[in-house]
This record gives C-alpha cells, structure tokens and sequence, in this order.
C-alpha cells in the first residue's frame, strides 16, 4: 500500500508541475504561431514559391504547447495522429496518450482490488494502456472495410460519370455528393485539395496516404498513367472496377478456407481466462496458489506468454494476401 501511495504522490506532482510549465510555455507558443503565419504572409506577398502543402492544416498533436512540442519529436507519436485521421477520430494523439495513461492506472488499481497482490498490477497495467490505442485501430480497420466494399461503386460513378463527357475533376465532385460514407469524404477532400491548387498528382498520392489500401494504390497509378500517356480513362475505370470485384471475391473464398482456423484461434485465447474465471468462482481454494505461490506466478507468466505466441502463430497462418 505505501507503494501505490508514493507512485499516486509521485503522478501528481509530476502533472503539477507540467502543468505550470505549460502555462509558462503558452505565450512563446503563440509568439512562434504568430511570427509562422506572419512569415507565410509576407512570403505570399514576395510572391516567392512555399515549400509547405498549399491547404493549411491543422497538425497539433495536442493543445498544451509544451506537451505538443514534446510530441513533435516523436516519429511514433505523429504515426499515431494519423492513424486516429484514418480512423476518423477527432482527438489528438496527446489526448489519446493521456487516456492510455489514465486507463493504464484505472485497471493496475482494479487489478490490485482483484487479486489483493501487488505482483498483478503490471498486468493491469498493460491491459489498459493498450484500450485505447486498440479501440483506434478497431475503429481504423473497420473503417477501411466499409471503404473497399464500397470504392467500386465509385470507379464505376466515376466512369460513368467520364463517359458522359465530365472532366475528372468534375466527376469527383460527384462522387462526393452521390456516395455514402466513408467514400464520400476522402473523394471530397481529394475534390477540394485539386480545387485550391494542389496539383491533382499530388492530391492523388495524399488519397493513399489517408487511405493506404492496395485498391486505393492501383486506382492513383491507373489514373496518373493515363493522365501522362492518354488512353481511354473509362475503359481503364471499367477494368479497374473489375479487378477489385474478383478479388473480393477471392477474399471471400480465403475467408471461408481459414475458418477453422479463426474459430480455432478464439478457442485457444477465450478458454484459460474463462477457465479460470469459473475456478475462482466455483471453488476458489483449489486455484488460489496459482496467485499466491511463486511457481503459479511463473505458470502465468509462462502461460501468457505462449498464448501471445500462439496468437501471432495462428494469424499469420490463416492471413493470406490476395
């Protein structure tokens, strides 16, 4: 217990004490803000050529300026900010690791509440900082899903649309008003960084970074080839449209072939907490020493450890690139 107290001592001076520094460090932020847009101005005016992306964006990985300056420095943090864009999160990558911080301390102390053994509260530890990050990439994936199930009906809008005699700028503008989420907002986006001036290249190659799929990659490389050499865009769509439907389909036979394994793969994870859930239920002095006795602690740490194993084992397995 003096333990928890002087970890719980420790946390809130060191949040006092970034939290004066933040103030302090509030007015230079502003002061470096204000000289940054002053300098674009006065560049603009130069009419000399900038460097930066045309749109202005808003790139804070948190709104505490000390905080933000720190994370800056963070390649892995900056991937993160991505990733919530990816998954349509409006956070920042701050807040998301501030709420990992405070998840991480919520479950070591339920932890600690549980198994009345500060041996487990890493345990907790563990668990909860990953919550966030996992809902993030939950979130991301499906996301990503809905946009392949629904990216060849917009090639086939977007040939249609070309056939009848509109330009491409014009044809994505159309897309984003006739499609359904989450099509609709990246062609939008796409639409409106053409639209102020990015060269439509680049606007293309900045569609595959938001959405880094391999459909996604082949529809930007279709569409600049055809921009540099000619050819017929709405046959070239058509194809394209194609191509993706029959690997869906491919996909989907892969699915039914790896079944067993995925079903094999929750087994494997669900049954030992479920097991031991229901020991500490039904008979609690039977499992009790595998939380109090030394050689239990090692079998856990022993059995979770090649649990993950097993877990990565298995998923490579029965993930097949189409």
């Amino acid at each position: 217990m003096p333990i928890l107290i002087a970890i719980l001592v420790f946390a809130v001076v060191a949040a006092a004490i970034f939290v004066i520094f933040s103030l302090f460090d509030e007015r230079n932020s502003r002061a470096r803000l204000l000289r940054e847009r002053l300098g674009s101005v006065e560049r603009e005016a130069a009419g000399q050529p900038n460097t930066d992306m045309a749109l202005l964006r808003d790139e804070m990985l948190s709104k505490i300026p000390a905080l933000d300056s720190l994370l800056r420095r963070s390649e892995q943090v900056s991937n993160l900010q991505t990733m919530l864009g990816q998954a349509d999160l409006n956070l920042r990558a701050g807040n998301v690791l501030m709420m990992c911080g405070v998840s991480a301390v919520l479950f070591a102390f339920l932890t600690y509440a549980a198994a009345r053994s500060l041996q487990f509260i890493w345990v907790g530890l563990i668990f909860g900082a990953i919550i966030p990050y996992a809902y993030a990439s939950y979130r991301r994936a499906k996301r990503f899903q809905k946009f392949e199930e629904l990216f060849p009906e917009a090639i086939d809008t977007l040939a249609r649309a070309v056939r009848a005699g509109h330009a491409f700028t014009t044809a994505l503008e159309l897309i984003a008003s006739e499609m359904s989420e989450p099509v609709a907002t990246e062609f939008r986006k796409l639409y409106e960084e053409q639209k102020f001036g990015l060269p439509v290249r680049e606007a293309l190659m900045n569609l595959t970074e938001r959405i880094p799929l391999v459909d996604v990659k082949f529809f930007v490389t279709a569409v600049m080839l055809q921009r540099e050499t000619g050819g017929n865009l709405a046959e070239i769509l058509d194809n394209l449209s194609y191509v993706i439907r029959e690997r869906f389909k491919i996909m989907r036979q892969v699915k039914v072939y790896t079944a067993q394994g995925r079903l094999t793969m929750m087994l494997l994870m669900g049954m030992p907490p479920l097991i031991v859930v229901t020991m500490l239920l039904m008979n609690p002095n039977f499992i009790q020493p595998l939380f109090t006795d030394p050689i239990g602690h090692t079998l856990i740490v022993a059995g979770i450890s090649l649990q993950t194993i097993g877990y990565f084992v298995i998923r490579k397995i029965i993930r097949i690139q189409v």
